[in-house]
Formats: C-alpha cells, structure tokens, sequence
C-alpha cells in the first residue's frame, strides 16, 4: 500500500473504510425503517381506544395485510426514480444523503398521533428509501474493482450492518412501545435514522471515489429515460406488447374487487412502462455478451420476487400469528411481539460471514457457487423453513396455542435462506447490470423486491380465506419446487453470463480473509 494513498483508498480489516462508513448508516437507516415496520400490522390491528397510548387503528387483520403489502411494495418500487435521480441528475452520494433526511422527517411525523400523520409520514418514508436504497448498495459495489472476489464478502459484511440495526431496532422499540406506546415507538425509529445521517456526512471523506455527481460526457453518452420511451413509440413490436399489457392495466382497474382495485389498475401500468423500458435497454446494448447478461439479470429478479413473496410473511402474517396464536410465555413474562422480529436479525449476525465463508472455499475449490445457484439454495432453505410454521398450525389446531420454538426454527431456516439469496443478488446486479444503468438496475432490483412484498400481502391476506395451515404449506411446496427448477436450468443460464464470475481471483495465504486484486 503505496505511502501517499488517498483516505477513500485505505482499508479496514481487509476492506476499504468506505464499507464500514456505509455499513454503520445502513445499520441506523434499517434500524429506523425495521423499527417502524414491526410496529405497522400490530399497530394497525390494535384496539382504538381514545385518549390511549396502546390504541391502535382498530382495522381487520385482513385490512392491515392489505396496507402492509402496498406499503412495503411502494417502499421500494420508489427506488427506480430514486435510480434514475442518481443516474441523471446529483449522482449516488448526494440521493443517499437527500434520502436521509426525507426519513428522517418521515420517522419524526410518525410519532405524532394522528391519522392524517400516519399517512403522511409513510409517504416521507416511501421517497426516502427509494432515493437511499439502491443508491448506497451501487455504492459499496463501486467501493471494489472488477473480479475483485472480496465483492460478495463485502455485500455480506454491508448486511449485517442491515440487520445489526434491525436486532437493535426490534429490542429496543419493542421495549419503548410496551411502556411509552406506539408513537414513542415511531419516534425512536426516526431518532436511529438522525444517527445514520450523521454517520453518513462524517464519513463522506472516505466515499470520495464513489457515487459522484455524473459527468457532463457521462449524461451525453447516456440515454435517458424519455428517449428510451421515445424509441419504444417508433418500435412496432415492442410498442404492441406495451398496448396490450397497458390495455389489460385498465381493464384491471375497472374489474377488480375491493377498494383498491385502482391501485393495481395503476400498478399494472406501472409494471407495463417498465416493460417497455426494459425491452428498448436490451435493443440498446450493444453486443451478444451484454444483451445475454441482462437477460440473466431479469431472470434473476424472478429469483427476488419469489424469495419475498415467501419470506416478508414475517412482517405480516407471521407478526400477527406470533401476536395472536403464540404461547409467548417465558419465565412469567410475555415476550414482546416485536422482539421475534430480531431473531432472523441476530441469526445473520452470528452466520452471515460463516455462510460466506463456506461458499467462498466452495469457489476455491471449482465446486458450484454461482451466484444462480446459491440464490436457487436459498430460495429452497427458506420454503423448508415454512414446514415448521405448517407445524405450528397443527400445534395451534390441537392446543389452542403453539410454541416460540417453531418460529425460532423457522426464522433460522429463513435466515440461512437469506444469506444465500439477497447479499449475493446484491452483488449479482453489479456484476451484471450494464454501466450506464448501473443505478436504474439496482433501482429495478428493489422493485422487484417490492413485488415480493405484495405478494407476500396478498398472500398473507388469503389466510383469513384458507386458514395458515394451507397458506403455509402452500408457500413450502411452492418455493422449494421453484428453486429445484432453477437449479435444473443452471447450466444454461450460467452459459448466458459469458463468465462473469469465472475470472474472480485472489491473492494471499489465507483462505477467508485478506482477498486483493491483482494488477490485470
């Protein structure tokens, strides 16, 4: 390490001090937002009682799965402008800091005890994460140069800074709402986001390389979203595909049931555009390998939607399982239902290196760890992890109440699931999305992220229709057929990536640690 290096170029155990700097504002913008979503379906299913703390909205649980779902799918669907604010106009590092402060006043609005507040605040929380989200994540990718292995350990690192913030948050707002009420709940959620932002702005001295505003030459050579919209209006085919999903988005609106048959007449016009969008990307890149590698990407956010779709049953319908049909009981006192959701939180901690670790020797030694694959192994752990909420069910139906041990076992199988999946198709999406979208991808990811999330709350609203017992089983079969399908497709798949992760090297004695690139 040369004498006269930059700050943004030291390292910190291995890694660039800039990983850390965004690992601990992550770790205070998740302890806000996980925080907040703990409280949101318990909340809203509470009792209205006036004048009182513990009241809550009084809504069915039906009603509160409903606005879960849209909620968290809106959180990060807004990470595709967030994407393209970066891309276009103030660059990475500064939509990250904009997205800080927009939380904040989002977490702030939230403790006041209002309706009209409650509302609002989330509207604050949707523009915050989709301008923060997918921007830092772009940014620790842009922290390691190209076939750098220490990449996927990096993302792994950076997620347990996510979920160090989500076990603090799920304890200590847990704590303060069983005293204080759920508005004190809300505003220590906005006090953790003030601490991130903080952290951020202290920290910009090691982030000088990456995330800068875009060049004057960068926005030239770019295209923008406008011209790619005016280039699908010019392409017959592409343009016909888009009518008709366009078409069928409006035959939604005026045909579904419910109140909010708008909103999926208005999602479904949304996931029309983008379409469109996506299409006229692949007609402008510009050779085989880039065209095959992004078809690769989108097939990959399949792999996301699924995962989500299964695992963000923990936010709803788990969360109200856990409140209402869970002997919480433990040494005389009764455990917090926000407390469970720090358990997968406190897993990843303890094996979020150690499962990195076995599949980084796994790469060492020429056995399969593709990217595809571990996605494909995660999404098959956590559809296991759903037999023992199907057992739970069982218990419930025989007791009358079922025991914390089988959603500690399922919690860890989801855990496990999830280190295979979401730190790799972090890094996935780097590795594969095209330069000048490098952000709009990553915003594409956490859209499709968001669709996980409503289908999880359709999903979960189905329970009320079937019961847990078949939602539950449904979801184990499901996914776990799913993965298995993926893994039989891998080879193909893997032949579309031209290598991408083939050329990933390392330097150095140890086998976990010390990971540099070599001069190519």
């Amino acid at each position: 390490m040369s004498a006269t290096m930059q700050p943004h170029q030291k390292e910190l155990f291995g890694h660039p001090i800039g990983l850390y700097v965004l690992f601990f504002t992550e770790m205070w913008e998740r302890f806000s937002y996980y925080g907040m979503r703990a409280l949101l379906t318990t909340y809203m299913v509470a009792t209205t009682i006036e004048n009182d703390p513990q009241s809550g909205l009084g809504w069915t649980s039906k009603e509160a799965l409903s606005l879960y779902g849209w909620y968290t799918m809106l959180v990060y669907i807004s990470s595709i402008p967030g994407g393209m604010i970066a891309d276009k106009i103030l660059g990475q590092k500064k939509t990250v800091l904009f997205g800080g402060i927009l939380l904040v006043i989002g977490h702030s609005v939230l403790a006041i005890d209002a309706l009209w507040a409650y509302y609002t605040g989330l509207g604050f929380i949707i523009a915050g994460v989709g301008m923060l989200k997918p921007n830092i994540s772009s940014m620790v990718g842009g922290l390691y140069k190209e076939n750098d292995i220490r990449r996927d350990k990096g993302f792994s690192i950076f997620y347990v800074g996510i979920n160090l913030g989500s076990l603090l948050s799920s304890i200590a707002v847990g704590l303060v709402v069983a005293k204080y009420g759920w508005h004190a709940g809300f505003g220590l959620a906005g006090i953790g986001m003030f601490i991130g932002l903080m952290v951020y702005i202290y920290g910009h001295k090691y982030l000088v390389a990456v995330g800068n505003k875009p060049s004057e030459e960068a926005k030239k050579t770019d295209i923008s979203v406008l011209s790619l919209f005016s280039q699908l209006l010019k392409s017959p085919l592409q343009l016909g595909i888009v009518l008709l999903l366009l078409a069928f988005s409006l035959y939604a609106g005026f045909t579904f049931e419910g109140n909010d048959h708008w909103g999926y007449g208005g999602l479904f016009i949304f996931i029309s555009l983008v379409t469109g969008m996506m299409m006229m990307i692949y007609k402008n890149l510009d050779n085989k390998i880039d065209k095959d590698r992004y078809v690769v990407l989108l097939l990959s956010f399949m792999l996301v939607i699924v995962f989500w779709g299964a695992f963000e049953q923990v936010g709803g319908l788990m969360n109200l399982y856990t409140k209402s049909k869970t002997d919480r009981m433990m040494l005389g006192w009764e455990v917090p239902t926000e407390f469970f959701q720090g358990i997968n939180a406190g897993f990843i901690i303890l094996f979020a290196v150690i499962v990195a670790n076995i599949w980084a020797r796994r790469k060492l030694k020429s056995k399969e760890a593709s990217s595809l694959f571990k996605m494909a192994t995660g999404i098959i752990i956590m559809g296991l992890g759903f037999f023992f909420m199907v057992g739970a069910s069982q218990q419930y139906e025989t007791t009358g109440s079922s025991a914390m041990y089988w959603l500690v076992l399922a919690y860890f199988f989801h855990t496990i699931g999830e280190l295979c999946l979401s730190p790799v198709s972090l890094s996935f999406v780097t590795k594969l999305a095209p330069v000048k979208y490098a952000a709009l991808m990553m915003g594409v990811y956490w859209a499709a992220t968001g669709l996980g999330n409503k289908v999880a709350g359709v999903v979960g609203e189905k329970a009320s229709e079937f019961g847990e017992f078949t939602i539950f089983t449904g979801i184990a079969i499901s996914t776990i057929v799913f993965g298995l399908l993926v893994i039989t497709l891998l080879k193909p798949l893997k032949r579309l990536t031209h290598g991408a992760e083939d050329r990933e090297i390392r330097i150095g004695d140890k086998e976990t640690e010390g990971f540099e690139l070599a001069d190519n």
